[in-house]
């Protein structure tokens, strides 16, 4: 038999042996490709089935060969697909989730949202100072723009398209929206929060303005429940607000980040997140919880409820979270809270029936999505409203990534497509 290696005895062609599309060039074997690549050899063929690489007869007709320049281009694209990928470590200083725990700065969440407010947190997480009694206010001309737009919005809109409309409104009315300065991203902080809120229709009686300001809680309550609140209602809604303000890179942080990353101005990063809420896996969820909880009550079983769900294929809404394999510590913190409503009573029961009955298959705990439900069915609010609070919880959030990211380099959040259609040149369409 013919000895197809070459003199120097590594199977591989010398240069001029083989020319691509008439200019010479080296060719790899099917084994120096994997070793190149760091693949099995079958996975080479995977590729050019999917038309990354392009293959050719060897001389003889025996085994492939393939254009090293070829390769290199596919192990270059590779490595800019690492540096930012579904995997990607981003550095953030905001949240950091340990177990079963989650941490602001280092500070134990579910503890701050014992002790302090929504604003007060908003404000030393933004700054790094706790500034007790803090109240935001809305600009009084970002404001109008935004009650204006709201209001031109067709009947059936939901709140989370208020919340759109009127941070874009607040945007067109702010000419300084551009300033990415610290101070200048702070100011609009401060402003944006309470405007989203005071934009939003109002389904109860308005929170009569005190001297000092009226806790942002309190106005928001009256936007999504015709009902009065009592103080351990009121007490509820702020500890969700603190514990919902971030999550890490969550899908909606993350938006937020790409827009701060191409110097978006932080309505503009705002208005980023609040469009990726709406899926039915991050914001909308609590909405699902919702219905399912109102279910319960009306049928007076969650086992016929969650039956329906599992027969319909259907994952059971408020359940699990990826990352936390034991209870979700939000969840946990508000259901504390809503112990002492005595009109959360119900739905309590409700939700821990739920979370019993499906823990008889598959060991599953309540998230924060199902505790939100327990407080907005127990307060006669819509189901939207638990997105709602998320919304407006995850704005100081938000605020906190674009601050971090206006810090980084322009334009890093830019990864690499994997581009997999077919090699060029193709015929004309």
């Amino acid at each position: 038999m013919a000895d197809h290696r070459t003199k120097d005895g590594t199977g591989r062609q010398p240069a001029d042996d083989v020319e691509r599309d008439g200019v010479p060039g080296e060719r790899l074997t099917t084994r120096e490709v994997a070793e190149r690549l760091g693949v099995k050899p079958e996975t080479v063929y995977a590729y050019v089935s999917r038309g990354q690489l392009t293959s050719r007869r060897g001389p003889g007709g025996r085994g492939s060969t393939f254009d090293a320049r070829e390769v290199d281009a596919l192990v270059r694209r590779g490595r800019r697909e690492t540096a930012f990928g579904g995997e990607t470590a981003i550095r953030t200083g905001v949240t950091l989730i340990e177990k079963d725990r989650y941490f602001y700065r280092g500070v134990d969440a579910t503890a701050l949202a014992e002790r302090y407010g929504y604003e007060e947190v908003a404000e030393w997480l933004w700054t790094g100072r706790l500034r007790p009694g803090t109240r935001f206010t809305a600009p009084e001309d970002g404001l109008i723009a935004a009650l204006r737009a709201v209001s031109a919005m067709p009947a059936h809109s939901g709140p989370t398209d208020c919340l759109r409309v009127a941070a874009i409104a607040a945007a067109a009315a702010d000419p300084m929206r551009f300033d990415l300065s610290p101070e200048a991203v702070l100011g609009t902080a401060r402003g944006l929060i309470p405007t989203l809120v005071d934009a939003l229709p109002a389904a109860g009686r308005l929170p009569r303005e005190d001297a000092g300001g009226t806790p942002l809680p309190r106005r928001l309550w009256s936007r999504l429940t015709a009902q009065a609140p009592d103080e351990a209602s009121l007490r509820a809604l702020e500890a969700a607000l603190v514990l919902l303000i971030d999550h890490d890179l969550a899908a909606s942080t993350l938006a937020v980040r790409v827009a701060a990353s191409a110097r978006s101005h932080p309505y503009a990063a705002v208005s980023a997140g609040l469009g990726v809420m709406e899926g039915p896996l991050h914001g909308a969820a609590s909405g699902l919880a919702h219905r399912m909880l109102t279910e319960v009550l009306q049928r007076g079983s969650a086992g016929a409820v969650v039956a329906d769900h599992l027969r319909g294929g259907r994952r059971v809404p408020g359940l699990g979270h990826r990352l936390y394999p034991g209870p979700d510590p939000r969840a946990t913190a508000l259901f504390a809270r809503l112990e002492s409503v005595p009109a959360s009573a119900d739905a309590l029961e409700a939700a821990r029936e739920v979370e019993a009955t499906t823990a008889r298959h598959v060991a599953l705990h309540a998230n924060v999505d199902l505790a939100l439900a327990v407080l907005s069915v127990s307060a006669e609010m819509p189901p939207e409203a638990g997105e709602t609070v998320f919304a407006v919880a995850r704005t100081a959030g938000w605020i906190a990534h674009a601050l971090e990211e206006y810090t980084e380099r322009p334009l890093r959040m830019r990864p690499t497509g994997a581009y997999s259609g077919p090699r060029p040149p193709q015929p004309m369409p």
